[in-house]
């Protein structure tokens, strides 16, 4: 019974350590679909509830080169994935 407490109690903590974190804490829906292999910026995209259309008008972008990195015909230059990282507020290494 002791130990159970302890257990509890520790469980308790990190869980008020993860509610005072300022990391954003991502859903698992999230994690599981980019473990999955789902295009990130779409992810991402679809989690900030952007359309393609949205994001493109944020990164002073076309919407159809948006539609060709999320489909994997366009890679993106850096300075691309640097703008769409910023705007979906990700770090740069969560895209690539």
């Amino acid at each position: 019974m002791l130990l159970n407490k302890a257990e509890m109690l520790d469980d308790i903590i990190a869980y008020d350590q993860a509610l005072a974190s300022e990391d954003e804490l991502v859903p698992a829906e999230i994690v599981n679909r980019l473990l999955n292999g789902e295009n990130k910026i779409k992810v991402w995209r679809e989690h900030r509830g952007l359309t393609q259309s949205g994001l493109a008008e944020s990164c002073k972008m076309a919407q159809a080169s948006i539609a060709q990195m999320e489909s994997g015909k366009r890679t993106g230059t850096i300075g691309a994935l640097k703008k769409i990282a910023e705007t979906l507020n990700v770090d740069l290494d969560d895209l690539v």
